[in-house]
């Protein structure tokens, strides 16, 4: 058996609120898209920053996570890229490329806190647990 890997780690803010749905065994499905930023120098030397949207899919995920999804906001993102065809409302075939979310951390600050001080919940479960306030992680 080949060893082979599929993982994905993002660091982003999410580009829209999350959508949540149901299937017809209520499983949740909660949709969302994030984006990342690259800045680089141009030829001339000028700083770009160039933006790439990540489209997301969460299984199950809390109602914490579901609630606290929202646009704007800064999320740690593990995952693995997934491909799927389907047909558009007029019939062509179609690919979509996502990120299925195994890991999700909200990256945001508590306020009242220091800059540079984030919380860190750990994915999928019900009432986040408190982390004390750590000047020495990496984020």
């Amino acid at each position: 058996m080949a060893f082979s890997l599929n993982k994905v780690m993002l660091i982003g803010n999410l580009g829209r609120d999350a959508e949540t749905r149901f299937t017809t065994n209520n499983l949740s499905v909660t949709n969302f898209s994030i984006a990342t930023t690259r800045s680089f120098k141009d030829k001339e030397g000028n700083w770009q920053n160039e933006t790439t949207w990540h489209n997301l899919t969460g299984f199950n995920l809390s109602d914490y996570y579901k609630d606290n999804l929202k646009k704007g906001k800064k999320f740690y993102i593990e995952g693995r890229i997934s491909k799927r065809d389907y047909n558009d409302k007029d019939g062509n075939k179609r690919t979509s490329t996502d990120v299925i979310v195994e890991r999700l951390i909200p990256l945001e600050a508590k306020s009242g806190d220091s800059a540079g001080t984030a919380e860190v919940t750990e994915s999928y479960s019900s009432e986040p647990p408190q982390v004390e306030n750590n000047d020495d992680l990496p984020f």
